[in-house]
């Protein structure tokens, strides 16, 4: 028999995702590109393992908004802004399981745009076309203006600024981007957010810890 996918070589590698055995070398070139592995796959694991090791920065000229500049103390004093933009990504992706990084990194994207024209004094959206990644989009919009009305019932005011989370979001926008292998069904960036929160019976009750790159 020869691989299903090459129909060349002897299938030696059992693919969880299309439930037979493919050969080693549509395995590596393959995962995560037209094949969508589960992320206990123990062969995506050696190879998300060996990316870890191997990891190199990102080039600057793909660097998300290089011309950002901001302060680590920045992401320290809005930790729990970052920590709920975390969360609100993963609660999204729990009831969408087709959500990849792609997805999430083009959603991140477009409302650190919308926010770096606010900082302009320029209201300007421009919402991702592909329908999953506009729907995180809007939930995570959501997600901030529920964290500025809370705020301000709780102060009078909001003191989160349309700059700082401009920086927040270019800040975990890196961080993903980091994290990514950049294969259109990679997951590796939603599975290191989740390695952020400690494992508990509902996610709506986890508590995250930072996010660093």
């Amino acid at each position: 028999m020869a691989c299903p996918i090459c129909n060349k070589r002897k299938p030696e590698r059992y693919c969880p995702a299309k439930g037979e055995k493919i050969c080693a070398v549509c395995c590596g070139t393959e995962r995560e590109v037209t094949i969508d592995c589960p992320a206990d796959c123990a062969y995506l694991v050696a190879a998300r393992r060996y990316e870890e090791e191997h990891r190199k920065p990102v080039p600057p000229s793909e660097v998300p908004f290089p011309e950002a500049q901001f302060s680590p103390d920045l992401i320290h004093e809005r930790r729990a802004v970052v920590s709920a933009l975390g969360y609100a990504i993963l609660k999204f992706a729990a009831g969408q399981p087709s959500l990849v990084d792609v997805d999430t990194l083009a959603a991140l994207a477009a409302l650190a745009e919308t926010y770096r024209t606010l900082t302009s004094g320029i209201y300007y959206q421009k919402p991702p076309d592909a329908a999953l990644p506009r729907a995180l989009y809007d939930d995570l919009a959501k997600m901030i203006q529920d964290l500025r009305q809370q705020d301000a019932e709780r102060t009078g005011f909001s003191s989160l600024k349309d700059t700082e989370i401009f920086y927040l979001l270019v800040f975990l926008l890196r961080v993903g981007r980091l994290r990514t292998n950049g294969r259109p069904r990679a997951r590796n960036f939603l599975e290191f957010l989740r390695a952020q929160y400690p494992q508990a019976p509902e996610l709506g009750r986890a508590q995250s810890r930072i996010i660093t790159p």
